[in-house]
């Protein structure tokens, strides 16, 4: 048994959803009843059209394409094909022929002729003029020029230069070898010969410095060998003592082993094979066969209801359906109707509240009272500027009649305070733009848009969700009603039917055919032939009467002379033998 530890397949990661509150809970139960109540009439009627549109389809407009192409086939492409086939074919067979052979008789041989009675005559003659002309003018004059003129010549320089190569090069190479490179070769040979005895000396040397150094070598190794078989007796000293502390781990987790899969067997029995048992012992057999009786209870059951099925049909389908449509569809529909006007009406104030009352707010009640006391605020300024500049006039001219360091301290003075007072309307007018605009922005984004957006979103997507969980429950129920409503039929019309068919029709049309329609075909048929053999018979006789009357009234037919010369042919295959034939000549016929 594997028990080892497998690592489980890592679970596909799924972007969650932030949490949700009471509020979208309390939201989800209501929508998703509403839209079921409101998507299961249309998910039935959806299904019944869409059933009666596959029937229609299927078993209507079908068939009736196939019947209208075959009718319009009959109509319009058999004849039209039977023309091309019959009359149109042939005649245009015909004219292609005739065309053919008169194109062929007017264009075509003519020519022929041409080129094969003159033109090729004609270019076969010019051509072996021209051949005849380029030769006695081209290659004659240049072959006679190669054989009498350029091959002597040729053969002479041939004949110069092979003197002068042996005579110049190769005597010259000889010369050389045999004067100067044979003795400059000994010499090298003798050279050699000694360098090799030096180098035969040093080698002898070294050799014996070799031998020496590997004495030396040779001692240190066997002292190294001593000390190897040393250290090697006492690793396999501490080798087997591992190996038998091993042994005893290996017999402990064997025997472990054992006993865990021991373990592990009677676990599993306990586990798995033990319940299973159990339950199929005193839970599943005994639930067989309280649901076996259940069955026989109920088809008895079915069979007793059989006989008031057409009342029960109607308990159950037509009258709740009636019950349905005035009790609950017409107040569901004006309920819905009354919903949907209430929903507008609460859109529309939903609008307004969020839209249009706000800012008529924020004008009525923050920006006219700001822009009032902005106003007055620009009027108290500009007061007080137009005291400033008259004080600040009367300075100047105070000061017009100072000297040049008062003048230059006033407008420092100056400067400072208009700088002062720059700063002063800079901040207010940022105070006021903040508080007149950006505040109220930001407030009623946050406090009133985006909770009002989640709003919005949740409810538009449990509503979708609500949808889609509302059709396929629809899709569901729609299922079961047509199953129930298919298993009504057919227990009421097709069961009956078949049983008929097959207990009472089947049975009935075997008797009629054994006993009335067998006898009476071959009464049919004995008389059908008694009545051609008496036609025959009458026909014979007529035939024979008037035969009479011609021998009587013309005599009788002269017989034919047998023709003089036999027909000549083949003899045919030999016949076979019977008994009463004969193959010998004399007992021959």
């Amino acid at each position: 048994m594997d028990w080892e530890k497998h690592p489980t397949p890592a679970e596909p990661v799924t972007a969650e959803r932030p949490p949700e509150g009471c509020l979208v809970a309390a939201i989800r139960i209501p929508v998703r009843i509403v839209v079921l109540v409101l998507v299961v009439p249309i998910r039935l009627t959806w299904d019944a059209v869409a059933a009666g549109g596959r029937a229609v389809w299927r078993r209507g407009l079908v068939p009736l394409a196939r019947g209208t192409g075959q009718l319009l086939r009959a109509v319009f492409v058999v004849p039209w094909v039977w023309l091309w086939a019959r009359v149109l074919a042939p005649a245009a067979r015909g004219v292609g022929a005739a065309l053919t052979w008169l194109g062929g008789a007017l264009f075509v041989r003519p020519w022929v002729a041409l080129w094969r009675r003159v033109l090729v005559p004609v270019g076969r003659g010019v051509a072996l003029a021209l051949a005849w002309t380029g030769r006695a003018l081209f290659v004659r004059p240049w072959v006679a020029l190669w054989r009498h003129a350029l091959a002597p010549v040729g053969r002479g320089v041939r004949a110069v230069a092979l003197w002068v190569w042996w005579k110049g090069a190769v005597a010259s190479v000889a010369w050389w070898y045999l004067r100067v490179m044979t003795p400059a070769g000994h010499g090298i040979v003798r050279l050699s010969r000694g360098v090799w005895a030096g180098l035969a000396f040093v080698g002898r040397g070294i050799a014996r410095l070799a031998s020496v150094v590997r004495g030396g070598v040779v001692a240190v190794g066997r002292g190294a060998g001593w000390l190897s078989r040393a250290v090697g007796a006492g690793l396999a000293s501490v080798g087997r003592g591992i190996a038998r502390l091993a042994s005893s781990i290996w017999a402990g987790l064997t025997a472990a082993g054992r006993g865990l899969r021991v373990g592990g067997v009677w676990l599993l029995r306990a586990l798995f094979v033990g319940p299973w048992v159990w339950l199929y012992a005193r839970v599943l057999l005994p639930l067989g066969g309280g649901i076996a009786w259940l069955a026989r209870g109920i088809a008895a059951a079915v069979r007793a209801l059989g006989a008031g099925l057409a009342a029960l049909l109607r308990a159950l389908v037509v009258v709740p359906a009636v019950w349905l449509y005035a009790h609950a569809l017409s107040p569901l529909g004006r309920g819905i109707a009354l919903l949907a006007r209430g929903a507008a009406t609460a859109v529309i104030w939903l609008a307004k509240a969020l839209f249009v009352w706000p800012w008529v707010w924020l004008h009525t009640r923050v920006l006219a009272p700001v822009g009032r006391a902005t106003a007055f605020l620009f009027k108290l300024v500009g007061a007080y500027l137009a005291l400033a500049g008259r004080a600040l006039a009367a300075g100047l001219a105070w000061l017009g009649r100072g000297v040049w360091s008062g003048l230059a301290w006033l407008a420092r003075g100056v400067w400072v305070g208009v700088a002062w007072f720059g700063r002063g309307v800079r901040t207010v007018a940022v105070t006021l733009v903040r508080w007149i605009f950006v505040v109220p922005a930001v407030a009623l984004w946050r406090w009133v848009l985006v909770p009002v957006g989640r709003a919005v979103v949740v409810l538009v997507r449990e509503t979708g969700e609500a949808l889609g969980h509302a059709w396929r429950v629809a899709g569901h129920v729609s299922r079961a009603v047509g199953r129930f409503l298919g298993r009504i039929l057919r227990w009421i019309f097709v069961d009956p039917v078949r049983w008929a068919y097959r207990n009472v029709c089947t049975p009935l049309g075997h008797l009629v055919r054994d006993s009335v329609w067998r006898p009476a075909a071959q009464a049919v048929k004995g008389a059908g032939h008694a009545a051609r053999q008496a036609l025959a018979a009458a026909r014979e006789s007529v035939s024979q009467a008037r035969a009479d009357v011609r021998r009587a009234l013309f005599g009788a037919k002269r017989a034919e002379p047998e023709p003089l010369v036999r027909d000549r042919r083949e003899p045919g295959p030999p016949q076979a033998r019977t008994l009463g034939s004969s193959t010998t000549a004399l007992t021959k016929d």
